[in-house]
């Protein structure tokens, strides 16, 4: 209990999420105890087009209800078709840009995220390939849709406690007796290699710990044509993976709370190679 009351005074956080951990985790790309303390405190903001595209996804995936109140398509075809007859380039025109711009700035008002026409049109196509994808399960030889994986409670909130360790994060699908993450990739053969580079281990380690679950999948799809998808279970090897790196984050944070006047811009790393 000590530990999370020193984090809620030094962070104004009560509780640790996996985006936070991997910063502080021993042998994570993204290490960093600044990068960690700028997280907390609510001053390190990433947006890219990739985790947008990530977000339109998940979300058609798992609550497409919920699409058109989160996201505004950016759909510039009939502004292009209208500048054709005075521009050779109409989206290298000024009016072209102030007319786009206006549209980002009324739909960031209202506080969706902006996709492009293109991404929502390859979302749905991978869903498509999705819903009609299947899988031989190498456990029990039984062949199943890809989309049994993903049954259950959709974006489940955890507020739980590891050890004395109090985390938080959301489960993509609790289902009977399994936990479910989504990813798109790149790459389907690389996915196992991004699962440790990423730090996806870490995330795995914290849902099944916080709900004493011990079969956690990932349904990944790939998202370049013909949008190949797999189900990769976690195994045994790296649940232990993402218990280590929990555990080391969990030592660099609390030796910086015990002395959090010292600044985490000294932070640095030693390894052997």
């Amino acid at each position: 209990m000590d530990f999370a009351v020193k984090l809620q005074e030094v962070t104004g956080k009560g509780y640790l999420s996996y985006s936070a951990l991997k910063y502080a985790a021993d042998g994570s790309s993204d290490q960093d105890m600044k990068l960690f303390e700028l997280y907390m405190k609510g001053l390190l903001r990433k947006n890219s087009p990739a985790l947008s595209f990530g977000k339109l996804y998940d979300c058609l995936l798992l609550e497409p209800q919920k699409a058109p109140d989160l996201f505004y398509v950016l759909d510039d075809s009939d502004i292009v078709e209208e500048l054709k007859k005075d521009y050779k380039n109409p989206k290298a025109s000024k009016v072209y840009k102030e007319r786009t711009a206006h549209a980002l700035e009324e739909a960031e008002k209202s506080g969706k995220t902006v996709v492009s026409k293109d991404d929502m049109s390859m979302a749905k196509n991978m869903i498509l390939r999705l819903d009609a994808s299947e899988v031989l399960d190498a456990e029990t030889g039984e062949i199943k849709m890809v989309r049994d994986y993903l049954k259950g409670d959709a974006q489940h909130e955890i507020l739980s406690w590891i050890g004395e360790v109090p985390v938080r994060g959301f489960l993509d699908v609790l289902g009977d007796g399994f936990i479910t993450d989504s990813k798109s990739t790149r790459s389907i053969a690389g996915f196992k290699y991004d699962v440790n580079k990423f730090n996806y281990d870490i995330q795995a380690y914290i849902y099944t710990q916080a709900m004493g679950c011990d079969t956690f999948y990932w349904v990944v799809q790939q998202k370049s044509k013909p949008y190949l998808c797999a189900v990769y279970k976690a195994s045994d090897s790296t649940l232990a993976n993402g218990e280590r790196k929990f555990w080391s984050a969990i030592e660099n944070i609390n030796g910086w709370l015990s002395n959090p006047a010292k600044d985490t811009s000294s932070f640095a790393l030693f390894n052997v190679i």
